[in-house]
């Protein structure tokens, strides 16, 4: 196969995985303990526990209910076994998962007689048959253009947006380069420096879309009376030497690259076709990252200045920093090192490439310091109040 490549799993949609996780899903928090307990027995397995459900009305309910429907399809999951407490909404769940063609199993309380006990022995044994079944997949090669990257940014200092969100750039650009896609988030981050995006609109109506996004977060921010300095950038951005919301944008949008931005997705939104993308979404990067995941992301790429642990859950998080103090701190929560290109020993060009090398080994089986320390979770945006 000409040019970069990794090997994952081809699913029946053509998509491929970079990892075959059985995914035990709770669909409310009455079934988030026993969720905990089968996939705690069940090696290799992924929990998700979405601790709301009843109640949910207008756009929550929407995105609680597109969730249900896209983690099973994502393409990291080989099968999935789904945990309720809602008869009617099962069966509408139960047949978009069987629509995957991948395994699927699910099991309510109501058919379990209210006992979580029963529905987790149920479920160990109905989970343990699937794991056991798509342990017999094997990795195929793929293209790098195969691949959909999220990328984050989270405790950032001047160090991210010097050096380690640029790489991120550079990255996306040869992503989008070989036909695939990248998405960027955080939309309260692109304010002050939305107008250089804009620029970059695929079309008129995408600019408007991008300056439409940020003009309502900060609107958001007024009329809930927060003032975005000493709020973002953070205290722990500001003790780290960002002054101000348009310093820490200026480092954000830097990941998007200097490829034509396609559109605007909503949250969790999947993009319509390849290239680099824009989600209005949360900053805060639990909520980020989950948004990248729901859109089919399976892997993404996380800078951060002064250290941060959290990743994805379902997709393999690349956790780099171009900070020489944090670098050397924190060797096992990182999987690379930049820093020699904020020393000036070592060029971006070099450390893309080294970077490049270091996503394809990990989309094909090498494991994340994240992923083996379980440091993941998926953590679904709220919208308003439920009833």
């Amino acid at each position: 196969m000409a040019g970069p490549s990794f090997l994952g799993f081809e699913r029946p949609d053509g998509r491929m995985g970079v990892r075959n996780h059985l995914l035990v899903l709770a669909m409310a928090g009455l079934t988030g303990p026993g969720a905990r307990r089968i996939g705690g027995a069940i090696a290799g397995a992924v929990t998700i526990v979405i601790p709301y459900g009843s109640g949910l009305i207008g756009r929550d309910r929407e995105v609680y209910r597109a969730a249900l429907r896209a983690l099973p399809a994502h393409p990291n999951v080989g099968a999935t076994l789904l945990l309720g407490d809602n008869p009617p909404l099962m069966a509408e769940l139960a047949a978009a998962a069987e629509s995957t063609k991948k395994p699927f199993a699910a099991l309510t309380m109501d058919a379990c007689e209210q006992d979580a006990l029963t529905m987790t022995e149920r479920g160990l044994r109905a989970g343990a048959r699937m794991a056991r079944a798509i342990s017999a997949a094997r990795r195929v090669e793929a293209p790098l253009g195969a691949l959909t990257l999220g990328l984050e940014c989270g405790r950032s200092d001047p160090s991210s947006g010097l050096v380690a969100n640029p790489l991120l750039g550079r990255i996306a650009d040869r992503l989008v380069d070989a036909g695939g896609t990248a998405i960027i988030g955080e939309t309260t981050e692109w304010l002050g420096a939305e107008h250089l995006l804009a620029r970059r609109a695929r079309t008129p109506a995408v600019a408007e879309a991008v300056r439409a996004a940020a003009a309502a977060r900060e609107a958001m921010a007024v009329a809930a009376g927060i003032d975005l300095t000493g709020n973002n950038p953070g205290p722990t951005n500001i003790a780290a030497g960002l002054s101000s919301i348009e310093e820490k944008s200026l480092g954000n949008i830097a990941k998007s690259g200097a490829r034509p931005i396609e559109g605007v997705l909503g949250y969790g939104e999947p993009p319509a076709r390849p290239g680099m993308w824009v989600m209005d979404a949360p900053s805060y990067a639990p909520e980020s990252l989950s948004g990248f995941v729901l859109a089919g992301a399976q892997m993404n790429l996380f800078t951060t200045g002064v250290g941060n642990s959290y990743v994805s859950a379902l997709a393999p998080t690349v956790k780099l920093s171009a900070n020489p103090v944090t670098t050397g701190r924190l060797a096992e929560q990182l999987d690379f090192d930049a820093a020699a290109v904020f020393r000036g020993a070592e060029s971006a060009e070099n450390a893309a490439e080294r970077l490049l090398a270091c996503v394809l080994e990990l989309a094909s089986g090498t494991a994340s310091w994240g992923e083996i320390l379980r440091e993941g979770d998926e953590v679904i945006s709220r919208f308003g109040a439920a009833l």
